[in-house]
């Protein structure tokens, strides 16, 4: 437990505290955000947010290894094989929102990495993670992910490795490649007004804090010796005390962020910051073996990147006619007269209640396993 309170509380202080001097940085260094305002959309306003420092999401990364660090020194838990797989999704997406971004900011448009050379970013970063995390098994056989589909737990029924060993692994890293890359574009589309994305992520790596922590605490500790009973009930996540450590460091760093991010923002995240939020979360999520509970947990993304979806099918099936004024919703919001500061609170409202009720659900399910 200390790990876990250390980690965070260093994160936390790091962001909160250092954030100031990053910003002298990155407006030494011209880091000053791109505002883009369609022509044949009318847009609200947001020319007052033009020159705001952005590419802020390398602070709460910084803030996130140091406190993680610390943290796991500190209480006498030393990273294990998982932690440092959600630091490679938090740090290696991170960087490929961090191109996009520089190549914003240098030209000065709104015109980063293209649609397809982000995802095959994306890619080379979800690939390593997808093989690595079904290798380094502990003394139980335990590996960080499984090659199983999961929903609370996996599900036996559902094994890529079923269908063949080289088929098995095909499928299985191109299933981490969509929730990775599906996780971290659409936290990336939900990163459109102050605070929005940070607030929003607080909610939902809180939430995999709390279920990591909850497979610590009923951990399949022994292997084939427990009783068939004791098997159904526990998780057989490896390293779940590990994944709660760095998960709550990642939610100090977002919560000491969201000082100076909120409305009115003094910084910006970018794309580095969101692109990290989604590969934290995907990890969590693939790691804790809860991937199908993700669309619930982080059910405040999916309605971002639902919105543009739906937006885009109805545009097309129509013929030229939108479905909503802009996408995705909040954008939808602003058009429709509500204030920033009020779509900002009501969303981080919504993504509680989702988060909760992901945490709900995967508390009944273990209930009715005892």
């Amino acid at each position: 437990m200390r790990s876990l309170l250390t980690a965070a509380a260093i994160s936390l202080a790091f962001t909160l505290f250092l954030t100031p001097v990053f910003l002298r940085l990155f407006r030494k260094w011209g880091w000053g955000q791109v505002i883009r305002t369609p022509e044949n959309v009318h847009n609200p306003s947001h020319q007052a947010k033009r020159g705001t420092p952005t590419m802020g999401g390398t602070i709460f990364i910084a803030g996130t290894i140091v406190g993680y660090l610390v943290g796991a020194y500190t209480g006498n838990n030393p990273p294990t094989i998982s932690g440092w797989l959600v630091l490679w999704m938090m740090v290696g997406l991170g960087a490929v929102g961090f191109i996009d971004d520089y190549m914003k900011v240098r030209s000065q448009r709104s015109l980063g990495l293209s649609g397809w050379r982000k995802i095959v970013g994306q890619i080379l970063v979800l690939v390593p993670f997808g093989v690595v995390s079904l290798n380094f098994p502990n003394q139980w056989g335990q590996t960080p992910a499984s090659p199983f589909i999961s929903v609370f737990r996996d599900v036996p029924a559902l094994s890529f490795m079923a269908l063949g060993l080289i088929a098995g692994w095909i499928l299985y890293l191109i299933w981490v490649s969509i929730i990775g890359v599906a996780t971290s574009n659409s936290v990336n589309l939900g990163d459109g007004l102050d605070g929005l994305a940070a607030g929003s992520g607080i909610f939902v790596t809180g939430a995999y804090s709390l279920i990591a922590f909850w497979q610590f605490n009923q951990a399949c500790w022994g292997g084939e010796a427990l009783s068939a009973a004791a098997q159904a009930a526990c998780y057989p996540t490896r390293d779940p005390f590990d994944l709660a450590i760095v998960s709550a460091s990642f939610v100090g760093a977002l919560i000491g962020f969201l000082w100076w991010n909120a409305p009115k923002a003094k910084v910006f995240m970018g794309d580095v910051g969101s692109m990290a939020i989604g590969g934290v979360i995907a990890a969590m999520a693939i790691l804790t073996r809860t991937e199908l509970l993700l669309i619930l947990v982080a059910g405040v993304y999916v309605i971002a990147s639902g919105s543009v979806i739906l937006q885009r099918l109805y545009f097309k099936i129509t013929r030229g006619k939108r479905l909503f004024l802009m996408s995705p919703l909040h954008h939808h919001l602003e058009m429709r007269g509500w204030s920033e500061i009020t779509i900002v609170v009501r969303m981080w409202i919504i993504a509680g209640l989702l988060a909760v009720s992901g945490i709900g659900f995967f508390y009944v399910e273990w209930l009715s396993q005892t």
